[in-house]
């Protein structure tokens, strides 16, 4: 009988010796930060895409910090902190990707087009540089119709899956 709670004791020692030793934390999200990660800076990502929609950086830097925060639990600063996240709007396009037809007095009009916006990114990780990388992501929607009319829920739909990629890329790098 002790031999048999002094080996439950050992296993139970050795199982808690094991989790402590981890370097990373698993979030709900999946996500898998190292547990020295408790800062980031996410600088402000500049739209050097032709095409400008005066908007479209605020809306994606503050779409990428809201990310973050709801998942982890690393902090977002301003200047030194644990990594950083930089980069820019590289590409916003609008083009046609079918052609509707119309009576032989007309031009052919775009039946469905695609709004593309893609964005450079780079992290920095100097605890770990392995988790380093810079990359452009690109994401698309498809629509009919009028592009202004549709533009704004386009963007924020475009917006969440490139944030989903990112933080993915970053944090649950496994």
């Amino acid at each position: 009988m002790k031999r048999r709670l002094f080996l439950s004791i050992v296993t139970l020692g050795a199982v808690v010796m094991l989790f402590n030793s981890c370097a990373y934390k698993l979030s709900l999200s999946g996500a898998s930060i190292p547990l020295d990660l408790k800062t980031i800076d996410v600088q402000f990502f500049e739209n050097n895409a032709q095409l400008v929609v005066p908007t479209l950086s605020q809306t994606f830097t503050e779409a990428l910090k809201n990310r973050i925060r709801s998942q982890t639990s690393i902090s977002i600063t301003r200047g030194e902190a644990n990594a950083t996240m930089s980069g820019s709007i590289t590409n916003y396009s609008i083009a046609p990707v079918s052609i509707q037809a119309t009576n032989s007095n007309t031009a052919p009009i775009a039946g469905a087009s695609r709004l593309t916006i893609t964005v450079n990114v780079k992290y920095v990780y100097e605890a770990d540089k392995k988790l380093n990388f810079e990359e452009s992501f690109t994401k698309y929607k498809e629509f009919t119709g009028e592009s202004s009319s549709q533009e704004q829920a386009l963007i924020q739909d475009i917006v969440k899956q490139l944030t989903d990629d990112i933080f993915n890329r970053a944090f649950a790098n496994w």
